[in-house]
């Protein structure tokens, strides 16, 4: 794992109204990298994952993604924020899945994953299905392409939802709870295609409650708690040893 960091954030802080949600942010993601981070409801998790697509507007500090400074651009001494458009333009190269699998209900497993090919990055129709239907065959959903949301399990959503961000062959993929909405018996069918994922090399960032993911897949473990990274190393150190009396507590109470 060389090379620029995909991620490099220095004091990111952000805020809503009066309520800071990230209080200094230091956080960094090497290319390959998967990235899982855990910690409390309202730690400041999701909304981290937002600045870094750009969902969110970072408020202090640097929030460097795929080599640009998210938000603006340095020209002439001067820096000059993006426009939408410009927005638009950086988020192709990052996938992202959320909790919920806002799937469009009235189209097809397939439609849903052609639509951001055809209507984003203009590629013809038939290229674009036959591209969907490449994706949906890679998280196993070939047999159900012609299938509407209502019709598919919650797993099978989820994994349609995945096929979808792929499809704009994205340098990143953001993962937010990907298997918080789903039936117990249902998280695992998700979690073996992010596995796959990671074994092909692709660079990842997980927010999630998985502790048995974390330790198997992940590259590095990181802790958030009110707005911070408390600590930050390998799966197995952390979960064994954490040095943090946060961490330990936080642990002590999903182990």
């Amino acid at each position: 794992m060389t090379g620029e960091p995909v991620v490099l954030a220095r004091g990111v802080r952000m805020s809503y109204g009066d309520t800071e949600v990230l209080r200094g942010v230091d956080f960094s993601v090497a290319p390959g990298e998967v990235s899982c981070v855990i910690g409390p409801s309202g730690s400041g998790k999701s909304t981290f994952l937002r600045c870094v697509n750009g969902l969110e507007p970072v408020l202090g500090g640097s929030l460097r993604v795929l080599g640009e400074e998210v938000g603006h651009t340095l020209r002439d001494g001067k820096y000059h924020p993006w426009t939408p458009k410009r927005f638009a333009e950086f988020r192709t190269k990052i996938g992202m899945v959320f909790q919920r699998f806002n799937l469009f209900a009235h189209q097809s497993a397939l439609d849903n994953v052609a639509c951001a090919p055809i209507h984003v990055a203009g590629m013809p129709g038939d290229q674009a299905r036959e591209l969907a239907m490449e994706h949906l065959a890679r998280v196993g959903l070939a047999d159900h392409a012609h299938k509407r949301p209502h019709q598919l399990s919650g797993g099978q959503q989820q994994r349609v939802a995945i096929a979808r961000a792929l499809a704009m062959s994205p340098t990143l993929m953001l993962f937010d709870e990907p298997t918080s909405a789903l039936d117990p018996e249902l998280v695992d069918e998700v979690l073996e295609v992010m596995k796959k994922l990671a074994l092909d090399g692709m660079t990842m960032v997980v927010v999630t409650h998985e502790i048995g993911f974390a330790r198997e897949v992940g590259d590095t473990l990181t802790f958030f708690d009110e707005g911070v990274v408390v600590e930050q190393g390998p799966p197995a150190d952390l979960l064994a040893a954490s040095k943090h009396p946060r961490t330990k507590a936080f642990l002590s109470s999903v182990l």
